[in-house]
Formats: structure tokens, C-alpha cells, sequence
């Protein structure tokens, strides 16, 4: 009898011993997958919160001057006239990060950016006479002043360097995700970009 009590303690032992350990094993797992579902929640949650946005803008100015004559003769401007314009513009470079697509890779530990939008460039144009001078029989008409005014304008627009403006804006691009890769890190994930708009030691 006391052989087979001690037989049945041991198997009993045995038994609880397995069951300690898959229990610890369950709570363990649910520990970890619940770690992982919150840190997916934390950064898509992160991801969530970036919508369309200006990430750069710049101010230009500059001074254009308008010559014509009625004639010239012998090298010489009969009834010169002139006008000088000072333009200015306000471009604007944004990217709708709706467009965005950021993988967030739970099993591995990584942050992989899959889409990144275009910029969106914008100028906005503005011109104003700074001095005008002509004759009353060569006046300027309001059609010529129209004409002279849009004219400054396009050549505003063409005189601002949009691939300068691209590379700036792809730092300040980085600068606005930073929220995203800060939290990625401190959650121990690595960043793989797709796109390779951002050089890997960067990130």
C-alpha cells in the first residue's frame, strides 16, 4: 500500500509539475501577443495620425524692369518708356501622406516604409509696379500692363530652383515622420525604407 501510495504522489507530482509549467507557458504567450498587439496599436496609431501636410515653404523676391520705345532710330530710343515690377512668390511643398504606406511587421520587429507620396509643389505669384515711366503720347495701356504683369509672374515661377526645393522638403519629410521612427525604435523595431528616399544610416 505504501509502495503504491508513493507511486500515485509521484505520478501526481509529475502531473502538476506539467500543468505549472503550460499554465506559465499560456500566460507567458498571452504576455507576449498582448505586448505585441499593443505595439502595433501604438504605431499604427502614430501612422493614424499623420494626414495631408505642408512640410516646407519658402519666400523669393526680386525686381524686374520692363524697357520699350516707340522707335529707335540711329541708336537711339524715340519716347522710351519703362516700368520696373517687384515680384515676389510664396512656394509651397507639401505631400499627402495619406498615400503613405508603412508596413508594421510584428514577427520580425520592423518598420517598413512600402510608399512614400511625390511632392506636390505650388507658387504663388505676386507682382506689383515699383516705378513707371513713360510719355503721354507712349503710355503704357492697361492691355500692355497686363500683359508685362503675367509675364513677371511666369518668369517668378521659372526662377525658382523646384529640384532644391525637393531635397529640402525630403528632410523636412523626414523630420515630420520622425514621431513614427522615434517610437518604432524605442519599441525596438528597425526601419527598412523601400522607397530609398532616406539614406540607412539616417534611419
Amino acid at each position: 500500500m505504501t509502495k503504491y501510495t508513493a507511486l500515485l504522489s509521484f505520478v501526481f507530482g509529475i502531473i502538476l509539475t506539467v500543468f505549472a509549467i503550460l499554465s506559465w507557458r499560456s500566460c507567458h504567450q498571452k504576455d507576449e501577443a498582448a505586448l505585441i498587439n499593443q505595439d502595433y496599436y501604438l504605431i499604427t496609431n502614430q501612422i493614424r495620425k499623420m494626414n495631408k501636410m505642408v512640410v516646407l515653404e519658402q519666400d523669393f523676391s526680386s525686381f524686374q524692369t520692363h524697357k520699350s520705345s516707340a522707335a529707335n532710330i540711329a541708336g537711339f530710343d524715340i519716347l522710351p518708356r519703362e516700368m520696373v515690377l517687384y515680384t515676389t512668390a510664396k512656394a509651397q511643398v507639401s505631400y499627402d501622406l495619406k498615400q503613405m504606406k508603412i508596413e508594421v511587421d510584428t514577427v520580425h520587429k520592423k518598420l517598413i516604409i512600402e510608399q512614400l507620396p511625390e511632392p506636390e509643389i505650388k507658387i504663388y505669384p505676386e507682382v506689383r509696379i515699383h516705378f513707371m515711366d513713360d510719355y503721354a503720347i507712349n503710355r503704357f495701356s492697361k492691355n500692355d500692363i497686363n500683359k508685362i504683369m503675367e509675364s513677371a509672374k511666369k518668369n517668378m515661377i521659372k526662377s525658382v530652383n523646384q529640384n532644391s526645393l525637393k531635397d529640402q522638403s525630403k528632410k523636412q519629410l523626414k523630420d515630420n515622420l520622425n514621431d513614427i521612427f522615434v517610437l518604432a525604435k524605442a519599441l525596438h523595431y528597425s526601419i527598412e525604407d523601400k522607397t530609398n528616399t532616406f539614406p540607412p544610416n539616417e534611419l
